[in-house]
C-alpha cells in the first residue's frame, strides 16, 4: 500500500518528503548495518486513525512494505472484521529498521527512532494514535504523558481502553503477531479492534444528551466527552439507557 497524499496538501507532502528522506537514509544506531531497507509509514496521510507497530519483520524488509508477512495477514482479517479499510488508516513502527533475529529492540534505538516518529505524529495529525504491542503502547503513553505500567502484564490490562492524556485519545491494541503464537485470543482480540469502528462516530444520543450540555455549561471536562460522548460511547450508561428506552435522571 502507498501513501495517499490528496493534491490540496501541498504542505503536508512536503514535510512528510522530508522525514521520509531523512528516515530512510538514517545511521543513528547500528540498525542500519543489518537492514535491507528503512520503512517509512504507509496509508492516508489524512486518516483519523494512525497504528504504530513495533518494527518490520523479514518480508517487510526485504519488500519495503508495512504488514505484508504473517501478521499482516492477521492485522488485514482483524480490520476487515473490525469494518475499517486498510487505506482509510495510516500505518508506521516505533522502530523503523528490522530487529536481527526477530530480538527485543534496545532503549537506545527506541530512542533513536522514536524521535521520527514524534515528527510522524504532528504530520499525520490523527485523531486516534493506537499504539500496538507493549514497546509501541509503552513509548506513545510515555510521550503524552499517562504513566504507562511499568509491568508487561500490567500494560496488557490497558489494550483496547481508550485513554485520553495531554488532550489525545490514544487506544492501545495488542500486536496482531500475538494471534500467530496463541490463536485461542483471536475472538476477544476482534472484538477489540472492533473498537475503532465505534470511535470514528459521535453517539447518536450526543445532540440530546444532558453531558453535552454540562460541557457547554463548564461544568464538565473535555475528558469526559472525548472518552465516552466522541469516544467510548457503547460503554456510557446514559446511551445504554437511551438505547433501552429507560428513563435516566440527571
Amino acid at each position: 500500500m502507498k501513501v495517499f497524499i490528496p493534491p490540496e496538501n501541498r504542505e503536508k507532502e512536503i514535510l512528510f518528503k522530508d522525514l521520509n528522506y531523512r528516515i530512510r537514509n538514517c545511521e543513528r544506531c547500528r540498525l542500519s548495518l543489518t537492514r535491507k531497507q528503512v520503512l517509512a509509514g504507509e496509508g492516508d496521510v489524512n486518516a483519523r486513525i494512525m497504528l504504530i507497530a513495533l518494527s518490520p519483520g523479514d518480508k517487510e524488509d526485504s519488500e519495503n512494505q508495512m504488514f505484508i508477512g504473517p501478521s499482516g495477514q492477521v492485522l488485514d482479517k482483524l480490520l476487515q472484521d473490525a469494518g475499517i479499510e486498510r487505506k482509510c488508516i495510516y500505518l508506521t513502527n516505533l522502530v523503523k529498521c528490522i530487529l536481527p533475529k526477530c530480538r527485543r529492540p534496545k532503549m537506545d534505538e527506541i530512542e533513536s527512532c522514536s524521535k521520527f516518529l514524534d515528527e510522524e505524529i504532528p504530520i499525520i495529525h490523527p485523531e486516534i494514535p493506537v499504539p500496538l504491542g507493549y514497546y509501541a503502547t509503552r513509548t506513545i503513553l510515555t510521550k503524552y504523558h499517562a504513566d504507562p505500567p511499568a509491568a508487561r502484564r500490567d500494560l496488557k490490562k490497558l489494550y483496547s481502553k481508550l485513554l485520553f492524556s495531554d488532550n489525545q485519545k490514544i487506544l492501545p491494541f495488542p500486536h496482531p503477531a500475538t494471534l500467530l503464537y496463541d490463536p485461542s485470543f483471536e475472538l476477544e482480540t476482534i472484538e477489540k479492534y472492533k473498537k475503532m469502528q465505534i470511535l470514528l462516530n459521535e453517539c447518536k444520543w450526543y445532540s440530546l444528551c444532558p453531558m453535552k450540555r454540562f460541557y457547554e455549561e463548564g461544568r464538565l471536562e473535555r475528558k469526559w466527552i472525548e472518552l465516552y460522548c466522541k469516544g467510548d460511547w457503547s460503554n456510557c450508561v446514559r446511551y445504554e439507557m437511551e438505547e433501552l428506552g429507560h428513563y435516566h435522571y440527571d
